[in-house]
């Protein structure tokens, strides 16, 4: 994720900011929880070749990559959608290859996010959704990452491709313009807890604004940029490992975190940092890789 990326992190306050008032609110009207939740922790890619050895066993070959990948990490943020749309073989494909308890994250194509009117005046909506409820209990919760000229302004639109959006495929939504993160807060936030619909949180250093911490669901969605596993990095998961907790512990139900890292190399260090923290503190089922290679290069058993 090139988006917000800073060549010099020095000057950067990677505090988190606190709960807005509505985020509150929307916590107080969950109900207790009764039961753990789930906390999905993955990368945004299976077909690293650099992976083998480390995070696949060695000599894995890629038409093996994501069956591995799914019992490594229980989600993904599936950018290929982006696209393209997958033809029902290839959802099936990946239905299949996949771990029982494994979630995809599509992303949603950039024909329907980048277009002037999101897609209303055509059937692309009705294709992707069609396409990916192939996926059935292995679908997680989608995305549309909206372009950065795409402003409050354009709320009506929004407003009507959410009214489109069928109910019964989850979605989270990422803005990017400045206009959505100005006080007093844009009514969007509303519309999208009316229509069911999360929001994408981002955690990058030089766009501290998309870092809003609003929930309008049950659910969060995290895309985190590290920055090369500078000590940075680890500081800001263990923060978000609080947040987690106290959210989790007012009743979300559902946590997506994708941890970025420069060319998706060294994501899965983050991710297993990340899942011991979660497993160790917050009332929340997860899981996360386990390296075939210890530190000192001797091979570990998996699987």
């Amino acid at each position: 994720m090139k988006f917000g990326k800073l060549p010099d992190i020095s000057l950067v306050d990677f505090q988190l900011p606190p709960d807005p008032p509505f985020t509150q609110t929307q916590l107080a009207r969950l109900p207790a929880p009764e039961s753990l939740a789930n906390c999905y922790i993955g990368c945004t890619g299976w077909g690293m070749k650099e992976w083998v050895g480390k995070v696949y066993p060695p000599k894995t070959p890629a038409k093996e990559y994501l069956w591995y990948y799914s019992r490594q990490f229980n989600t993904i943020e599936l950018n290929t959608t982006h696209y393209r749309i997958p033809s029902p073989g290839m959802v099936e494909k990946w239905k299949n290859e996949s771990a029982a308890d494994f979630k995809f994250c599509p992303k949603v194509p950039q024909r329907i996010s980048h277009s002037k009117d999101l897609a209303l005046n055509g059937e692309l909506i009705e294709t992707f959704c069609e396409a990916i409820a192939g996926l059935e209990d292995k679908l997680g919760c989608c995305f549309v990452q909206l372009p950065p000229y795409f402003g409050v302004d354009r709320l009506p639109l929004l407003r009507r491709f959410l009214e489109r959006w069928p109910t019964e495929v989850p979605l989270a939504v990422e803005f990017r313009h400045e206009s959505w993160f100005a006080q007093p807060a844009p009514e969007v936030w509303t519309v999208l807890q009316a229509a069911g619909v999360s929001t994408v949180i981002t955690d990058v250093a030089g766009r501290r604004d998309v870092l809003h911490q609003y929930l309008t669901t049950d659910t969060a969605m995290i895309r985190f940029v590290g920055n090369g596993l500078h000590p940075t990095d680890y500081q800001r998961i263990d923060e978000w490992v609080k947040r987690l907790k106290t959210w989790l512990q007012r009743g979300l139900r559902e946590v997506y975190f994708f941890p970025h890292e420069p060319d998706n190399l060294l994501a899965p260090d983050l991710s297993l940092y990340l899942a011991a923290a979660v497993q160790e503190h917050c009332p929340a089922h997860t899981r996360g890789p386990v390296f075939h290679q210890e530190p000192g290069g001797q091979q570990m058993e998996l699987f």
